[in-house]
């Protein structure tokens, strides 16, 4: 019986700059970094979150992002997504639009890493 979801694979150009990304601006934490003889093994998560997300490195192909634009590849739960919209876009993460928006499912707003792929961040409704 599966008990777990252990990695999710994000494809990146540059590992490093994809790292800064995902640590300085959306403040995950740097969780594994070995040089596999397949490539780099790159992993981040949220504190105290067992997920990791894996940034591997991809060639960019045809000026696309890396994921094809598709929205969405990780969504990231907030307990205050406005607050933490408000440090994230100080710390010069971009978003698809210029303030979260209210859904009847709570909370969301999206936004783009360097490679462009989507990072949905979501605040489930208050009870």
């Amino acid at each position: 019986m599966l008990t777990n979801i252990m990695y999710v694979t994000i494809n990146v150009t540059d590992q490093d700059r994809a790292l800064e990304f995902y640590t300085a601006g959306l403040g995950l934490e740097k969780r594994i970094d070995f040089p596999g003889p397949e490539g780099r093994f790159l992993t981040v998560g949220v504190p105290e979150s067992p997920v990791q997300i894996i940034l591997w490195r991809q060639a960019a192909g045809s000026g696309q992002p890396v994921n094809g634009g598709q929205p969405g590849t990780v969504v990231l739960e907030s307990d205050d997504l406005r607050k933490d919209f408000e440090i994230l876009r100080e710390r010069g993460v971009t978003f698809t639009q210029p303030e979260p928006e209210d859904y009847p499912f709570g909370i969301r707003i999206e936004a783009t890493d360097p490679d462009g792929n989507r990072i949905s961040l979501r605040q489930p409704p208050k009870p």
